[in-house]
């Protein structure tokens, strides 16, 4: 049987252009793509996730949004906004999406396979037109094909069965790309990157295992037969491996041995695991400092506050901005009386001195009353704490000196208070 040829890069994306459907786990199409990287690695997500800012990061960007409080609100008429409570997602979105997860593992989900597959897949599941549950899918199990009326198909193949899922019952959050039908995978766009780094990774790693020094040279004035060197290296495999350093090798028969001596500094390891790290870190927009690389980073607290607003800036707020869309466009039916949006505010619940600066200013300014803060805080409500409150001193200009007057009127209601018989009596007085 002759072998299929398999379409090149420039003509699998004429195909795609020409609207040959292309799927996420089609292979003839990915091969060119999950291929060998000059570094001579083979590349696939699961690789990746063996090095450790691979890990670190997208353990970072998925925890993190996972700890977000994700809320549900309505527009009111006046531009404000309630908790939508009574509507049928609320629950769902803030409380339990499926009968196996919480919010916090279903966001963590679908986070770590926008960073790694460049897609999120989640099936809507319903009661006849009332959504009940949310299920994530496997994007690597899922193909995405364009149909004549432009329609975007959706197989899902699990346990090699293909399973046709509506449009309408699918909530696709889409990474980078390019066409706005699929995300980018970024391991696969990234593989010359993340192939460097593995194989700095393994240098490293060889070289412990020969604990720390390199091969060496034996050397005889006489020439050796054939069985005498295979001899010779079965004896010197109980002195190799970093579990048999410190052993004392005894040459024989004007045996001399000259190791060659390997500076990991002076070859340069450090420093390309340490480049390896940084470009790692650049390619999923995270700060170094995040991942416990310290090098060339400033541990000042200014420094740090900067690098974490940065974060929050440039890594975070685009991907909550695309997950809070794509929740608006799919599950609200582009319902403008209702929108989703996490909380950033979560990230300060471990910052005591941040939370305590901002709720001062939140008093301060009548943004929030102190049950509000309180409610915030899991306390209980006061008496009064429903009262918004700003500065004394902010008064407009038309009412300075006007303060005397009240001063007055305060002092007298004191003194009334602590003095009610002379009030009495200066009332009878009168009366007389």
């Amino acid at each position: 049987m002759a072998r299929e040829k398999k379409p090149g890069r420039v003509r699998s994306a004429l195909q795609s252009w020409l609207g040959v459907p292309v799927g996420l786990n089609d292979k003839a199409f990915w091969q060119e793509w999950f291929g060998t990287s000059a570094s001579g690695q083979v590349v696939t997500v699961d690789k990746a996730l063996q090095l450790s800012a691979v890990w670190s990061c997208v353990r970072l960007l998925s925890e993190t949004v996972s700890t977000l409080p994700l809320r549900l609100y309505e527009r009111g008429a006046d531009g404000g906004r309630i908790a939508a409570t009574s509507h049928p997602l609320y629950d769902i979105l803030t409380k339990r999406p499926n009968a196996e997860m919480t919010p916090g593992r279903f966001m963590l989900m679908v986070v770590a396979s926008i960073c790694l597959r460049g897609n999120a897949f989640v099936e809507k599941k319903r009661i006849g037109t009332r959504i009940v549950a949310l299920n994530p899918l496997l994007p690597q199990l899922m193909t995405v094909k364009r149909l004549d009326t432009g329609r975007l198909q959706y197989t899902y193949t699990l346990d090699g069965k293909p399973r046709v899922i509506p449009e309408g019952d699918l909530m696709h959050i889409r990474g980078f790309g390019l066409d706005g039908v699929c995300g980018m995978l970024p391991v696969s766009t990234g593989k010359e990157i993340m192939g460097a780094a593995i194989s700095a990774e393994e240098a490293a790693a060889k070289v412990f295992a020969q604990g720390m020094q390199a091969s060496g040279i034996l050397s005889s004035d006489t020439a050796l037969k054939p069985e005498q060197r295979e001899q010779l290296r079965a004896s010197l495999q109980a002195f190799m491996g970093s579990k048999n350093a410190g052993k004392i090798m005894v040459a024989e028969a004007g045996l001399k041995y000259q190791g060659i001596t390997m500076n990991p500094e002076a070859a340069q390891m450090l420093e390309s695991r340490a480049y390896g790290i940084e470009e790692v870190c650049r390619w999923f927009r995270v700060p170094p400092f995040m991942v416990g690389h310290m090098d060339k980073q400033s541990s000042w607290a200014s420094s740090v506050e900067g690098q974490n607003l940065q974060f929050l800036t440039n890594c975070l707020r685009p991907l909550l901005e695309n997950i809070e869309q794509e929740i608006g466009r799919c599950l609200l039916d582009r319902d403008d009386r209702y929108f989703a949006e996490f909380a950033v505010e979560g990230l300060l619940r471990a910052d005591s001195q941040g939370r305590a600066s901002y709720y001062n200013i939140c008093l301060q300014n009548g943004w929030m009353s102190r049950n509000e803060v309180r409610r915030l805080e899991n306390l209980p409500p006061i008496a009064g704490g429903d009262v918004y409150t700003v500065q004394s001193n902010l008064l407009p200009i038309e009412q300075l000196g006007r303060g005397a007057d009240s001063g007055e009127r305060v002092r007298a209601a004191l003194s009334d208070w602590l003095n009610p018989t002379e009030k009495g009596r200066s009332t009878g007085s009168s009366g007389e």
